[in-house]
């Protein structure tokens, strides 16, 4: 449908920030991450769920902070 079709896009864009940061970074957590996207939690999530289905996404926990990088 157009509505799911306008969603996919604002996913993607979202998962294009994200790229972007990570990019520039070897690794943010989500604190510094909404930070440099600009992107509420439930965006980030939504985009790391884009990312991680095309297998760029490394999440790793480190005390107690989730930690996310580019599999590259």
């Amino acid at each position: 449908s157009a509505a799911s079709d306008v969603y996919k896009r604002q996913i993607g864009s979202w998962a294009g920030l994200v790229w972007n940061a990570l990019n520039d970074a070897e690794s943010l957590n989500i604190k510094q991450l909404k930070k440099a996207t600009k992107l509420k939690e439930k965006e980030l999530y939504a985009a790391f769920g884009w990312l991680g289905r095309e297998g760029k996404l490394n999440i790793t926990e480190v005390e107690g902070e989730i930690v996310v990088a580019l599999n590259k």
